[in-house]
C-alpha cells in the first residue's frame, strides 16, 4: 500500500493538556479521507503537525513517503503539499492575482508558469473580475476560494484542507466540490477535516473519526455505507460523553 501520510504514536501536548494522543494514521495515496471529530478533538493540532507547522511532542510521521525529521526534506516534501489552514492568513493590501503570483513564487515555480495557473485559478473561482479589490475587501466566501486556489497552484500531490466549507455559500461550496474532486481524479490525496457530516459522506472515500486526541475508528465510506449512515458511525464513535442531549428547563412542557 502507498501511503501519502502515515503516523506511529504522534502526540502533542500543551503542558498537562494532551491535545493529540498516540495517533496511528494510514491514509493511502489517492484517497479523499475526512477526518472528523467533535470540537476540541484535536484535528486542527493534527494538521499542524503534518504540515510541519507544529513539533510533535513525540512520535514519527511520514508524508508522501518522507520521514520529515530534518530540514531538507521537510523542505521537499512542503513543495509537494498544499494547505487551506482553518485560520486564513492573507495579505491584506495585495490582490488576488498579487497573492497568488507571490504564492506561485515562495513555492519555486517559474513566473510563466505562475502566471498561466494564476489566470486559470482565478477564472475557475469566480475572483477574475476582482482583479483591483484588495483581499482585506473581500467576503469571507472569497477568502476561503482564493485560499484554496492558493492552495492549488503548486499543483500539489497532498492538499490538505481544515474547514474549508465553513461560512462558504452554496455557489461558492459547489465550486470547491467540484475542484476537489478533479484533484483526486488526478491522483492527490486530499486531508479534509468538517463538521458538515453531508459533504464528508458525499466527497470522501475513507474517514477517521478522532475524539479526546485518540483516534476511535478508521475506515472506507463503502463500510460505513453497509452498517448504516456516516452521522450513526460518527455518534458511536465519539461515545455517549458526546451524545447525551441536555435539555433548557424552559422548554420542557
Amino acid at each position: 500500500m502507498n501511503l501519502a501520510i502515515e503516523t506511529n504514536g504522534l502526540t502533542r501536548c500543551f503542558g498537562d493538556l494532551v491535545a493529540v494522543d498516540n495517533l496511528d494514521l494510514r491514509v493511502e495515496a489517492g484517497k479523499f479521507y475526512g477526518f472528523l471529530g467533535p470540537n476540541g478533538a484535536g484535528k486542527s493540532t493534527t494538521i499542524k503537525m503534518l504540515t510541519g507547522l507544529l513539533g510533535p511532542t513525540r512520535g514519527t510521521m511520514r508524508i508522501l513517503g518522507e520521514q520529515i525529521d530534518r530540514p531538507e526534506k521537510a523542505r521537499e516534501v512542503k513543495r509537494r503539499i498544499g494547505v487551506v489552514p482553518e485560520e486564513m492568513a492573507l495579505f491584506d493590501n495585495l490582490t488576488a492575482r498579487e497573492y497568488l503570483i507571490f504564492i506561485g513564487r515562495m513555492y519555486g515555480l517559474p513566473l510563466a508558469t505562475v502566471r498561466e495557473r494564476t489566470d486559470e485559478l482565478l477564472e475557475m473561482m469566480t475572483l477574475a473580475d476582482e482583479h483591483k479589490k484588495l483581499t482585506l475587501e473581500f467576503s469571507h466566501g472569497m477568502n476561503k476560494k482564493l485560499t484554496l486556489a492558493a492552495a492549488l497552484i503548486p499543483n500539489p500531490d497532498l492538499l490538505f484542507l481544515d474547514e474549508p466549507f465553513e461560512g462558504v455559500d452554496a455557489v461558492s461550496s459547489s465550486i470547491l466540490r467540484d475542484t476537489l474532486k478533479q484533484c483526486v481524479q488526478r491522483g492527490a490525496t486530499v486531508f479534509l477535516t468538517s463538521h458538515v457530516l453531508e459533504i464528508v459522506e458525499r466527497l470522501c472515500t475513507d474517514v477517521g473519526i478522532i475524539t479526546k486526541g485518540k483516534l476511535v475508528y478508521q475506515g472506507t465510506m463503502d463500510e460505513i455505507r453497509q452498517a448504516g449512515s456516516l452521522e450513526e458511525r460518527f455518534l458511536k464513535a465519539v461515545g455517549k460523553d458526546h451524545v447525551e442531549r441536555q435539555s433548557l428547563s424552559w422548554l420542557e412542557g
